[in-house]
């Protein structure tokens, strides 16, 4: 069972608490009985690199008004089991669509086939690797992180889920990880039309965007500063283009902080490996060499002990970390890295403050904002209207940016100042939603 609270050291070393996502399905179904006869909007494709995976529709909830709560119940309890098997479902069909560049790891979940990295190895470690057949293919220094990391590629005909292990018993006292890919949390764009988020006026600190690449657009300012960190990239994709434009846009999409300056971290690209956790690790990086102040990390996946060591290196140097829960249901794991204790970890809500029933879960929740009905931009140059919690956090993030400035004391203010302005704490919304008026759908 999980705690009431978690508790974190903020950047003045202050506890700050947040409340957990505990999504039980009578949880669930309780939210849902006050609003049936309610759809479930389509989960959308999630896009970059070999991220490209359709998920089914989930069908309608509540087809009547007068459905009992013992229907609902059933009903929540039943989507709440698809979404999670659904998320199985599609990460075994990623590995199988791909089977050169992904493998399952140790703990079930795909990673890059045939790697595995160890964090600031000791010389022994690397040569009991080497003597049991294990090839160092590279060393490392995460520039801004402080962090090394070698790459060994495991032994011929070896599954990188033995090799995992194996290597684990080599060297016990090392931290040993495959190298996992992690997901968007939300959908493409489907339709056209609907409002976007209200723009405030003001400047407002840089933002950092990991995710897929960025096109020029009518509504995206032209000082994007964008890298690449995987093969084909930039390259652009309407996940990642929805994100910044409700981060910065202008005109038709207006988004929460269209005065800060972004720099997008394109971790996918075109590569089957794309959107790896070393890649996460290396855009932090890239980001804390920058002095980017908010970032914004929409995607999902496992426990890493690399990404969790480079967050917090990154939350050392100042930067505020702000992550989406997912769209894989309660029934799913817990989310990274939305629920490492550094993170801002968000969830979605509708334009009547509901959960999103496809919300995903982490250890802690910090605030919820809108993720459904979005006018977002497209990368074709267009506009539709999106939904998922990757489009929740963003909202977050950008009001962070317009709170905080260049001065880390100052960030930490933010959070307590976005916690003042947030609207209806609760289990399922965290500290209150934020931006509750920004989407006008």
């Amino acid at each position: 069972m999980q705690p009431d609270a978690t508790t974190s050291v903020d950047h003045n070393g202050h506890e700050r608490k947040s409340i957990p996502m505990r999504f039980g399905k009578a949880i669930v179904a309780a939210a849902l009985a006050a609003m049936a006869g309610t759809a479930v909007a389509q989960l959308l494709p999630p896009v970059g690199g070999a991220i490209g995976q359709a998920t089914q529709g989930l069908g309608r909830l509540g087809e009547t008004v007068g459905d009992t709560l013992s229907d609902t119940v059933d009903r929540t309890g039943g989507l709440v089991d698809r979404l999670a098997r659904q998320r199985t479902v599609r990460l075994d069909a990623l590995v199988r669509q791909h089977p050169e560049a992904l493998d399952i790891d140790a703990r079930g979940d795909p990673a890059v086939r045939g790697e595995l990295i160890l964090v600031d190895p000791a010389p022994e470690a690397l040569r009991a690797a080497a003597a049991a057949g294990f090839t160092l293919t590279g060393q490392e220094a995460i520039d801004g992180l402080d962090i090394r990391a070698a790459r060994l590629r495991t032994p011929e005909g070896m599954s990188l889920a033995r090799a995992e292990r194996r290597l684990r018993q080599l060297a016990p006292g090392a931290e040993v990880q495959s190298n996992p890919i992690y997901q968007p949390s939300g959908g493409a764009p489907v339709r056209a039309g609907g409002g976007g988020p209200a723009a405030p006026s003001g400047p407002g600190a840089p933002i950092g965007l990991i995710d897929g690449g960025v096109a020029a657009h009518p509504v995206l300012p032209a000082g994007i500063v964008q890298r690449g960190f995987a093969a084909g990239a930039p390259a652009p994709g309407d996940h990642a283009a929805a994100i910044a434009s409700i981060l910065v846009g202008r005109g038709a999409v207006r988004g929460v902080s269209p005065q800060s300056r972004l720099f997008v971290a394109d971790i996918f690209g075109r590569d089957p490996k794309g959107g790896s956790a070393l890649a996460i690790a290396r855009a932090l990086g890239w980001f804390a060499t920058s002095d980017v102040a908010i970032v914004n990390i929409s995607l999902a996946g496992p426990d890493n002990p690399l990404l969790a060591r480079a967050i917090a290196a990154a939350d050392r140097r100042g930067m505020l970390i702000v992550a989406a829960v997912g769209n894989d249901g309660a029934a799913a794991p817990p989310a990274y890295p939305a629920s490492y204790p550094q993170v801002i970890a968000v969830t979605g809500v509708d334009a009547r403050g509901r959960p999103l029933i496809e919300a995903g879960k982490a250890r802690h929740l910090d605030f919820a904002a809108p993720g459904a009905g979005l006018r977002a931009a497209t990368a074709a140059g267009g506009t539709g209207t999106v939904r998922g919690t990757s489009y929740a956090a963003p909202f977050v993030a950008g009001r962070l940016a317009r709170l905080a400035s260049a001065e880390r004391p100052a960030r930490t203010r933010a959070i307590a100042l976005l916690a003042a302005e947030a609207r209806g704490k609760g289990r399922l919304t965290g500290r209150g939603i934020v931006c509750a008026d920004c989407a006008t759908r």
